[in-house]
């Protein structure tokens, strides 16, 4: 299907419908394949005129890289990401999505909007039934800062991977791969590297934001992510914080282009021929906060073991964790008290409340 059209209607005779359908029952699988390879071939570029957000990279064996640096919520940054794919046609397209959140390529603008705005005690109560109690209101807590910038804006969140997802569809044999490491992976090893009072100033920060936010503020956070930008201006500096959602994404989104910049097989008329491979061409899609990190470690090693591994929770996540517990039953009691004191003596009666509230006992006793 996303070969069915390499070329316009308008380059094809009259008669050539007819004649490529008679032509096609009499050639084998490995000889159309060659054909739409040429027909891709041709149209790719050979000195692409190519957006300033692209950086280029090679790899050892010929292969080409293009990173596009986009801004989350960027029309510019959607049309750099067309026009770079439609001018180098590549052969592969990664983007900076893990499949936690493969769902808003297939969500038009419209209901992304909508579900971006919307953040409930739902989505709160299936977010941390999916990830924990920590990771799951840090999520809420990041999705918070997304949701205030799609109301400022009016505008849906990752439009450029839209973008990409639709472009890589109309390119012959071009691949759509996910770059990006699993979420939960990345909230719970960011978590793990937060004291208590720092947890609590981040959620502080998150939680009351309310500066509003033009589009043009938007371009100029082209240089950094946006995310994180913002998460500086509200709560300060962070370096562990930095390194778990920026440091570590930069070399997991590098280790997942240079794997997908492998040579392509070119296809074969029998068995018998030899295997003959060609240098791939691979566009990645990335948030412009990341290119620097990803020229960085382009040239290096890398093992991405250690950093997809999740720390056994602290002692001040465990308070943390029990803290957040006590307080939503906090809230149940207070607003039960207000019925009756009968209701109060339940709620603490059940056995789950009297189990957080002896397991807190004994973490604050042992710290």
């Amino acid at each position: 299907q996303a070969a069915a059209d390499p070329v316009s209607s308008s380059d094809v005779p009259e008669d050539g419908p007819k004649e490529t359908s008679s032509v096609s029952q009499n050639i084998s699988d490995a000889e159309a394949f060659k054909i739409l390879l040429e027909m891709k071939m041709k149209k790719r570029q050979k000195k692409p005129t190519l957006p300033s957000t692209v950086t280029e990279l090679d790899t050892e064996d010929g292969s080409k890289v293009y990173v596009v640096g986009t801004a989350h919520f960027s029309d510019s940054s959607k049309k750099d990401v067309v026009k770079t794919i439609q001018e180098v046609q590549p052969d592969v397209v990664v983007v900076e999505l893990c499949q936690y959140r493969v769902s808003m390529l297939k969500m038009d603008e419209k209901t992304l909007l909508k579900e971006a705005k919307e953040i409930n005690l739902e989505k709160l109560q299936q977010a941390i039934k999916q990830n924990g109690v920590m990771s799951g209101l840090m999520q809420m807590l990041l999705l918070k800062v997304s949701a205030h910038i799609t109301e400022q804006l009016g505008m849906a969140p990752g439009g450029e991977f839209r973008e990409a997802f639709k472009e890589a569809s109309k390119v012959p044999f071009c691949k759509f791969h996910l770059g990006d490491r699993p979420i939960p992976v990345t909230f719970k090893r960011a978590i793990a590297a937060l004291s208590f009072w720092q947890k609590v100033k981040l959620a502080w920060g998150l939680c009351f934001l309310s500066d509003p936010i033009s589009k043009d503020d938007v371009e100029k956070c082209k240089q950094k992510d946006l995310l994180e930008q913002m998460m500086a201006e509200m709560i300060g500096e962070f370096p562990d914080l930095h390194r778990t959602i920026v440091s570590e994404r930069d070399v997991y989104l590098t280790y997942m282009l240079k794997q997908a910049a492998k040579q392509i097989e070119l296809p074969r008329a029998s068995e018998t021929e030899p295997r003959k491979y060609i240098p791939a061409v691979v566009v990645g899609v990335v948030g412009m906060g990341h290119v620097p990190g990803i020229e960085k470690n382009w040239n290096s090693d890398l093992n991405i073991q250690e950093i997809m591994s999740v720390p056994a929770p602290s002692a001040s996540s465990k308070i943390f964790k029990l803290v957040v517990k006590a307080t939503v039953f906090g809230l149940m009691g207070y607003g039960c008290y207000r019925i009756g004191h009968r209701t109060v003596q339940f709620i603490l009666s059940m056995p789950a409340a009297q189990n957080y509230l002896q397991k807190l006992t004994e973490i604050t006793s042992q710290h």
